[in-house]
């Protein structure tokens, strides 16, 4: 009698881990993928429709400061360098009407008066986002904006 109560005793103990670990697992991921929509929201915001200039500046920025924040390296240029291993690295790129050229958001936010001057040129000139990509961890990773009017 006492060995059947000391197996069954033994088959709950081991069964409550198992249970704890797995619902530690799911709620882990769970807040893992909180974390990552949470971290594209203001950039999905973007995917659909028109926005203007000033909306891009700050999407900019927040780029930038992500990328500060994760502490993603950059080359002499100043342009940051994506890799395999870094999952962090967000990319914002822009071509306008007149010049075709693709342009780094790094071109902008590092000139001489910085976003001041984007700000400036493009304030209510409507951009789109032509293409977006995302990292292997599900985190947004390159946005591509056309000019669509002057």
């Amino acid at each position: 009698m006492k060995k059947t109560f000391f197996k069954v005793g033994i088959t709950i103990i081991i069964l409550l881990v198992v249970i704890i670990i797995v619902l530690s697992k799911y709620y882990e991921y769970k807040e893992k993928v909180s974390k990552i929509k949470e971290f594209n929201v203001e950039y999905e915001k973007c995917l659909d429709g028109e926005i203007y200039g000033t909306e891009l500046a700050n999407l900019i920025n927040k780029a930038i400061d992500d990328n500060e924040r994760n502490f993603v390296k950059k080359d002499k240029q100043g342009v940051y360098i994506k890799d395999d291993t870094n999952s962090v690295t967000i990319d914002v790129r822009i071509t306008d009407l007149e010049e075709k050229p693709v342009y780094k958001m790094e071109t902008f936010y590092n000139s001489g008066n910085g976003m001041t001057d984007f700000i400036q040129y493009y304030n209510i000139v409507k951009f789109k986002c032509a293409k977006a990509e995302y990292n292997k961890t599900g985190k947004i990773s390159y946005m591509l904006f056309e000019q669509i009017e002057e």
